[in-house]
């Protein structure tokens, strides 16, 4: 299983690799990419560079062992960007891994229908106000994207838009999403043919992340531009990572109140339906695998281990001996 598991992350740190290094040309091909203006682009690895980040892996996040019926699961809170040296799993991580017969994710970036069912409502609404509309294009070219990314992009509904430019805002900490862990556990469960499983639809992420009508969206783009021009969301994105890596589950928690991102009532109502909400029906996913006969990985924001409504709560509620697994 060692063996095995080693050629996979061989295979799914090339395919990362091979991803990463068509963005670093297209970057490059650009007119005036990227100044002193512009954040550090992603570059390829070099094969040094994975095999050394794969020898020096080291565990980071915090992983559960669920326990029921004489099986055991596992949960594992992830981060949507990182490092190449994050995107490399640890010895706990590994032997969750090799443990399981299922990957279980929120939803498998693998999945070639993923993105056409993710840009279904790209149209803007046709009273969106020009001078937001503005502020938006203004962030979009201070991301320095090459022209394809920004042209996509900008084709998608405007709260997306704003999203993606707040994860992208990481590459000025040296995170980038190419890294985030849902494509290491992906690639690694596809080359040792583990079944994947989504534990959530593109649609029903869309439903909690897109504003409910015109009212809710006007102040969602007003308030995230106004985090990305001042700095807010840079320096959000660089102490989440942090909290990640050293699973300070403390942090996370306070999460509402050092993010500068739930100024009021309405951003706490919206945060709320992005986790709190979103948790019930990922929680009877994971059991609906486990209670069927697998033993399952399953892979979900770290944000969503904490809070009212906490995964581990929840499938412990269920009748699963939660344990949090300790990282030697």
């Amino acid at each position: 299983m060692k063996t095995r598991l080693a050629d996979c992350l061989g295979r799914a740190a090339r395919r990362l690799a091979c991803l990463l290094g068509v963005i670093a040309v297209q970057a490059a091909a650009q007119p005036g990419a990227p100044g002193a203006d512009c954040p550090p682009m992603p570059i390829a690895p070099s094969t040094a560079d994975i095999q050394a980040a794969a020898v020096q892996a080291r565990d980071r996040g915090a992983l559960w062992r669920l326990t029921r019926d004489g099986r055991s699961s596992y949960l594992y809170g992830t981060i949507h960007v990182g490092r190449l040296a994050w995107a490399m799993p640890g010895p706990q991580l590994r032997a969750a891994l090799g443990g399981t017969d299922i990957v279980a994710l929120e939803i498998d970036p693998t999945d070639p229908q993923l993105a056409p069912r993710l840009a279904a409502p790209a149209a803007a609404p046709a009273t969106l106000d020009a001078a937001l509309g503005q502020r938006l294009a203004r962030r979009l070219d201070a991301a320095c994207l090459p022209a394809p990314a920004r042209t996509a992009i900008a084709g998608q509904h405007p709260a997306l838009q704003a999203i993606t430019l707040g994860v992208l805002e990481a590459r000025w900490e040296g995170l980038d999403a190419g890294y985030a862990q849902e494509f290491m556990l992906a690639g690694l469960a596809r080359a040792a043919q583990r079944r994947i499983v989504s534990l959530e639809t593109p649609e029903s992420q869309l439903a909690a992340l897109l504003p409910r009508d015109e009212a809710e969206l006007r102040h969602m783009l007003e308030q995230a531009l106004e985090q990305l021009e001042r700095g807010q969301a840079r320096r959000a994105i660089a102490r989440l990572a942090a909290a990640w890596e050293r699973g300070d589950l403390e942090e996370l928690a306070a999460y509402e109140r050092w993010c500068e991102c739930a100024i009021d009532e309405a951003d706490r109502r919206a945060l709320a339906r992005l986790l709190d909400e979103r948790n019930p029906g990922l929680a009877e996913g994971i059991d609906a695998l486990h209670r069927a006969g697998g033993r399952v990985l399953a892979a979900v924001g770290a944000l969503h281990m904490v809070g009212p409504k906490a995964l581990p709560e929840l499938l412990r509620a269920r009748g699963y001996a939660v344990e949090r697994v300790v990282y030697r």
